[in-house]
């Protein structure tokens, strides 16, 4: 399917400059931007991947990873090939770095009819980059809005609930004016923090600055945000590198957004060990101590799988892989609050969650 790009300009002799991702590339007649899936066409921005799912699949939400969001919930994950980095340990390498544009033909229309027969929750944006497939999300999110449903949150009169969420799994590098387009429909986002600029640099073919700007704008326009960050042996796994990423997430966007500590394992271009259990124990430890509320261990077995109360520590989700065995929150009013000692816990897109009121 072709479909002109958006964030872009013309300039002199047919050529354009794309502002959907920080390089901003400039791209002459024929050629192709960095992420490889978009092309100048005779003066014309077009994405190639439009309508051009390489992943179709159901996933309970936690495996994006969202923990504080809808929990409990089924999401449609949704990919298309292409990456707006390089890193050298992508664990998707296969589809984000495919050197042809494959996939099966899925427009809009066709995934929403997918979604409404798999009776999820909504949409996740995964797999690789949504930013690269930044038309494809819009459009499907715009379509998604118009179905709506009565529903009751409280005891007030019904209100109009969009059927379906829209949550993106995100590297972060995206442009200022993407990020705020995208953020209209997009309920929730993990972003993966990855480490320093020096990391950026070396490892993914980007830079640090426009993921931390993101990250920020996101939690601004109201958008749920939870981070990732992946632990390669050797590469991130510094003690002041761990502590480092923490105290910016604790005095940038507060102690209440979830961190997810992933294990690594070798694959793609990177030959590093997998990431010891000590390590991830190790970053817990590190963020705890920074003053994150909510830390969680992933691609491993843990008890930092589940949530626990940071006042009482009682665990008020227990959760082994992306299974949740006992929801003991409390809902009072709009809030969710620990059974124990009446902490409030923050939870977002509870309306879709199993463990929410009833949706009338």
């Amino acid at each position: 399917m072709i479909k002109e790009a958006m964030f872009y300009s013309k300039t002199e002799n047919k050529n354009v400059q794309c502002f959907l991702c920080p390089r901003n590339c400039k791209i002459s007649p024929g050629k192709f931007g960095f992420c490889g899936v978009r092309q100048n066409q005779d003066g014309k921005l077009i994405s190639l991947v439009y309508g051009r799912a390489v992943s179709v699949a159901v996933d309970p939400i936690e495996k994006k990873p969202l923990f504080h969001f809808a929990p409990g919930s089924k999401a449609l994950s949704v990919a298309t090939v292409g990456c707006t980095l390089r890193c050298g340990f992508c664990q998707n390498f296969e589809i984000a770095h495919s050197p042809k544009i494959i996939g099966e033909e899925l427009p809009p229309e066709e995934l929403l009819q997918i979604a409404e027969e798999s009776h999820v929750g909504g949409f996740s944006w995964t797999y690789t980059e949504p930013t690269i497939f930044f038309e494809y999300y819009h459009d499907t999110a715009l379509l998604a809005k118009r179905k709506t449903m009565k529903t009751r949150s409280d005891d007030s009169e019904p209100l109009r609930q969009t059927v379906f969420y829209q949550t993106w799994v995100s590297n972060g590098f995206t442009s200022e004016d993407a990020v705020k387009t995208a953020a209209m429909n997009l309920d929730a986002i993990n972003i993966d923090l990855k480490g320093n600029d020096k990391f950026y640099r070396e490892t993914c073919a980007g830079w640090l600055e426009p993921v931390q700007k993101a990250i920020k704008l996101y939690q601004k326009l109201g958008v749920w945000v939870e981070i990732t960050n992946l632990i390669v042996t050797n590469k991130n796994d510094k003690d002041e590198d761990i502590k480092e990423l923490c105290q910016w997430i604790f005095d940038n966007v507060g102690p209440d957004v979830p961190l997810h500590f992933s294990s690594y394992y070798p694959v793609f271009k990177m030959k590093e060990p997998p990431t010891p259990a000590a390590t991830l124990e190790k970053a817990f430890k590190i963020a705890k101590d920074v003053g994150i509320n909510y830390v969680y261990l992933g691609n491993v077995r843990s008890p930092h799988e589940s949530t626990f109360c940071p006042k009482c520590n009682e665990i008020v989700i227990e959760r082994k892989g992306y299974n949740i065995y006992n929801f003991k929150l409390i809902q009072k009013n709009k809030n969710w609050n620990c059974p124990n000692c009446n902490q409030k816990i923050p939870m977002a897109g509870m309306e879709w969650s199993r463990f929410g009121k009833k949706r009338r």
